[in-house]
């Protein structure tokens, strides 16, 4: 019988429980112990799981006391990085919620620190294991070059929603934050190299320090021509109207999102949501020698598809199987520094009013 991995979960929000729950059910995973910053936080989900793993309030004392072969972080994003070098070096593997860490350099750095240990790092890019995402990637591949990508995802939030996202925006933007996952569906549609990109944000609440920003947007344009944005906003302000867009145009029609649930008025802030498709729209821009078009617009239906829990779930079978048959993940590692890349130049080009080459 092989041996379960030991994994030790930090972060009991909402990404730690659903990762936690993964764990639990797999039989390749065994919970090392929980450690969170809060102690009702860790009881809370120690009793969700049936309330017979180890607790911990400090990072180090966990890595030390429970001796994990694994690592999985789910933390705000300025913790990402010091809490992956030290599970690093004390030999473990390492999942982490997207970003890898909130800047590029120390995104750079965990890398390398896995490669030099040679160890798993798995960043949650969660739409990479989205069958309905996949589909779309697939379809948006058929219309011919070039591409023009047109995503956002805005979050209308108040109570402990805009708490979180605070809390959140404390250590990293929304365009960051949200923003790796959909450059990263970009950089798979195109399959071609980031050459330019430009951001605009905007500060909307006195409830945020100086210097933070609740909305951002990016257009970047690729090497074969095509062009995309994105734009995130997290607050009470927010508008319900068209905060989920997912759409792409090429010269031989369009592919689109239609996410009647997650477009139904109160969801922008419903995390289980955002991953919610139902179907896609398929146009085909062909005209007939009258001029009209020549075929009916496709809907592709997807309703058979994962919650959010079960996606957490895929991704930790991955992981799983990263460790066990050595997986060589060097494309998903670049593909993440890639799409950090991309979201740090936009804000840096926010903060400097010029377009950032890449």
């Amino acid at each position: 019988m092989t041996t379960p991995v030991r994994v030790l979960c930090v972060g009991a929000g909402h990404m730690g429980r659903s990762h936690a729950l993964a764990y639990h059910r797999l039989e390749g995973f065994e919970i090392a112990g929980i450690c969170t910053r809060s102690e009702s936080s860790r009881e809370e989900l120690n009793a969700a799981l049936g309330g017979n793993y180890a607790l911990y309030g400090d990072f180090a004392a966990a890595l030390a006391e429970s001796r994990p072969d694994a690592v999985c972080i789910s933390t705000y994003p300025d913790t990402h990085a010091a809490f992956a070098l030290a599970a690093f070096e004390a030999g473990c593997h390492v999942f982490t919620e997207k970003p890898i860490a909130d800047n590029v350099e120390a995104a750079e750095q965990v890398v390398a620190k896995a490669r030099e240990k040679n160890r798993k790092l798995i960043a949650g890019y969660i739409l990479r294991y989205h069958p309905s995402w996949i589909a779309f990637i697939d379809q948006a591949r058929l219309l011919g070059k070039p591409l023009v990508m047109r995503m956002n995802l805005n979050q209308q939030s108040s109570g402990s929603e805009w708490n979180t996202h605070k809390n959140l925006m404390s250590s990293i933007s929304p365009i960051v934050d949200c923003g790796v996952h959909y450059v990263d569906v970009m950089c798979q549609m195109t399959n071609a190299r980031p050459v330019r990109v430009s951001g605009l944000g905007a500060r909307l609440t006195e409830e945020l320090p100086e210097g933070k920003l609740n909305y951002g947007h990016l257009q970047v344009v690729f090497e074969d021509g095509s062009v995309g944005w994105y734009e995130a906003g997290w607050g009470p302000m927010m508008s319900e109207t068209a905060f989920f867009v997912k759409d792409v145009v090429g010269p031989k029609g369009s592919v689109s999102i239609v996410a009647e649930k997650a477009g139904a008025g109160g969801q922008s802030a419903n995390v289980n949501a955002h991953t919610q498709t139902q179907c896609l729209r398929v146009h085909h821009a062909e005209l007939g020698p009258d001029g009209r078009f020549t075929k009916q617009d496709e809907i592709i239906r997807l309703d058979d598809e994962p919650d959010h829990d079960a996606l957490c779930q895929r991704e930790q079978e991955f992981f799983l199987r990263a460790i066990r048959e050595d997986l060589d993940i060097t494309p998903q590692l670049d593909a993440a520094l890639n799409s950090m890349r991309i979201v740090a130049a936009a804000d840096e080009s926010f903060r400097t009013g010029k377009m950032i080459s890449l």
